[in-house]
């Protein structure tokens, strides 16, 4: 996804592989967006952007849905560094309806997350109409909850159990761990 997006600014350059599993790329001094922060005014037109050239290249970013995955760059513009979950269709893949069916449903989610981000931070840039429609979650995210939260319910309890530090919170702030 590095390589394929290396023309957006809001990517950071990539570096390589760092073993197997794991990719490295520039740093980009800054800090993750926060609920509620105050970013600059060209902040989301600029990731609005980024996430339409993604989209037009058959990609999705797909992990929108949290404000610690958009960072916040000290030059005040927003980077998205974490793609592990991004989802890109072949172009030979784009022939089959249920794959674009797929992607759409996936750009779809990534644009109403992309709302709901600048709902949380920004949402004096948004219009009566847009702000009232971002509270309406779409049936796809109601059919991902029914889903996952029986397995995401199960995962906390079972993680309590193995760490009761766990569920009070950051334990890095509360010295539980080291830094």
């Amino acid at each position: 996804m590095f390589r394929l997006l290396a023309d957006l600014e809001a990517v950071p350059r990539f570096v390589g592989m760092w073993g197997r599993g794991a990719t490295a790329h520039d740093f980009v001094p800054g800090h993750v967006l926060r609920k509620g922060e105050r970013v600059p005014d060209d902040f989301f037109p600029r990731l609005h952007d980024a996430i339409r050239a993604m989209h037009a290249r058959g990609m999705a970013y797909v992990d929108l849905e949290k404000c610690e995955n958009v960072l916040v760059g000290e030059d005040g513009r927003p980077y998205l560094f974490d793609f592990q979950i991004a989802f890109r269709l072949p172009r030979w893949a784009r022939r089959f309806p249920p794959a674009r069916w797929l992607l759409r449903r996936f750009q779809q989610g990534d644009l109403y997350h992309l709302t709901k981000l600048q709902r949380r931070t920004r949402r004096d840039q948004l219009s009566p109409e847009v702000l009232t429609a971002s509270y309406r979650r779409p049936v796809y995210v109601h059919v991902h909850r029914w889903l996952t939260q029986p397995f995401q319910a199960m995962r906390r309890r079972v993680l309590r159990r193995l760490d009761p530090a766990r569920a009070t919170g950051n334990r890095v702030e509360r010295g539980r761990i080291d830094e």
